[in-house]
């Protein structure tokens, strides 16, 4: 148990890959450039599946506008119509949490392990939400809704400001540590065999439904910040 602490403890460590050598050193996280790599990843991969489109697809055309078509109507049905908007930025967001997630399985280490990841991208999805909340109600509308059922409310509905961002940062950090932990303590009961198999649900499977609860939620506060107002 002493070596799994000690394991849960580089976990939670925030590595520097490289440091600039400007300003008496600038130290680059880890987290920050396997992030890099994630999006050179994609942005090459889109060039790939975008050249030479066809009007009726075929092979990995056909699975990347499946895989489009079940986002658009993922969050369409969530946000309504007035939220079509918001989709590139949503659609983006659970591409790159589920990337991040699952890219252990290369050898790497997931940036969502870094706290100070999942924080930035809940306050991302938090600002996003308000602004869509501002965008649709408009300024007046967006601070009446504080006091929304009651006057009394205003100092709870301020305090979401905080906690929602909170929950969002804490619940996928969280998960993806709690995975790590769950694994460490399978190798230590079964050395050989099952801890592959535990790897891979962890390392894909939970990856990605982390990436979908973490963008379901988002998208949940996003319709109701839009409509709760009216």
């Amino acid at each position: 148990m002493g070596d799994l602490s000690e394991k849960l403890m580089e976990e939670l460590e925030s590595r520097v890959a490289f440091t600039i050598p400007i300003l008496g050193g600038i130290p680059v996280p880890e987290s920050c450039v396997v992030t890099w790599v994630i999006m050179a990843a994609l942005v090459l991969l889109s060039i790939i599946f975008v050249h030479k489109l066809k009007t009726v697809p075929t092979g990995a055309q056909c699975l990347i506008e499946i895989l489009i078509n079940w986002l658009d109507n993922f969050f369409t049905e969530i946000l309504g119509e007035k939220g079509k908007k918001y989709l590139p930025f949503l659609e983006t967001l659970i591409i790159y949490i589920g990337c991040s997630n699952i890219i252990g399985i290369f050898g790497l280490r997931p940036p969502t392990k870094d706290i100070n990841v999942t924080a930035a991208l809940a306050g991302i999805a938090i600002i996003l939400i308000q602004v869509a909340a501002v965008r649709e109600k408009g300024p007046g509308g967006w601070i009446k809704g504080f006091r929304q059922p009651m006057a009394i409310m205003l100092p709870f509905n301020i305090l979401e400001l905080v906690t929602r961002p909170l929950s969002l940062c804490m619940r996928l950090f969280g998960n993806v540590l709690g995975a790590f932990v769950v694994m460490e303590l399978i190798k230590l009961v079964v050395p050989v065999g099952v801890p592959v198999i535990f790897s891979f649900y962890f390392d894909v499977f939970d990856g990605l439904i982390q990436a979908y609860v973490f963008v379901f939620l988002t998208s949940l506060f996003m319709s109701e910040a839009m409509e709760s107002h009216n």
